[in-house]
């Protein structure tokens, strides 16, 4: 398995690199940095503007809507589960143990990264915060954004339902993960490329690892046999 994805590894790995080095060595990120206020700025204006997209941004961003992501993974993830037997779906169920601790520790090694900086909604003077238009409580910033926590935490997600479960779950993993990472871009926690430098650079690199030798593999075998039987069944 190892040999046979080497050349792929290695070449998601230059993609990572060549990822985040294109935004961390140019002056002021280079071409990131346009796109990266276009995106802001594009969102925050409509935020004065449209007070239907105001409230959603802000109902999409409080805490207790990131169950609705958990819950769409949750479903996608459940809709496979139940399909399996006893043996089945114990195995599943380790594998999103495996899966939630991949989650934590690349977000751990992402922070790492010689990169910190606010998020754009702290980084201009007198722009829309969607909390002080609505005295709804939301997440409209972050004192260090970078890489997108939430953001990476989905892109784990997908890629262990493409590793795992085939290319249909992972259709919707991207689509779910594109869907629940919009709200952070539109209400100004998180830079464009907070996601699709940071938490992608980080994924493609750290994942590939995991995924596609048997490391992960090792790791489910290994807490099948030492966690409980009747406990996972």
């Amino acid at each position: 398995m190892f040999r046979r994805n080497l050349p792929v590894i290695l070449l998601l790995n230059v993609l990572g690199i060549a990822l985040f080095l294109s935004y961390y060595l140019p002056a002021n990120h280079g071409f990131w940095a346009p796109i990266d206020t276009s995106v802001f700025f594009y969102f925050n204006r409509h935020l004065a503007t449209n007070e239907t997209f105001l409230h959603f941004v802000a109902v999409t961003n409080n805490r207790a809507f990131d169950v609705c992501s958990l819950l769409a993974m949750g479903l996608l993830y459940f809709s496979y589960f139940i399909k399996e037997d006893r043996t089945g779906r114990r195995r599943m169920i380790i594998i999103g143990v495996v899966m939630l601790l991949t989650a934590v520790v690349l977000n751990q090694l992402g922070h790492q990264l010689p990169v910190a900086h606010k998020s754009p909604s702290l980084s201009f003077p007198h722009v829309n915060r969607v909390s002080e238009l609505t005295g709804i409580p939301t997440k409209d910033s972050s004192g260090d954004s970078f890489p997108g926590d939430h953001g990476m935490m989905l892109m784990v997600f997908t890629v262990f339902m493409l590793r795992y479960l085939g290319k249909r779950a992972f259709a919707i993993a991207v689509l779910i993960t594109v869907l629940f990472s919009m709200p952070r871009l539109m209400i100004g926690a998180h830079w464009f490329t907070d996601i699709m430098v940071g938490s992608l650079s980080v994924v493609l690199v750290g994942a590939s690892w995991w995924l596609m030798t048997p490391a992960s593999d090792f790791l489910v075998n290994w807490l099948d046999k030492k966690l409980p039987k009747k406990a996972l069944k």
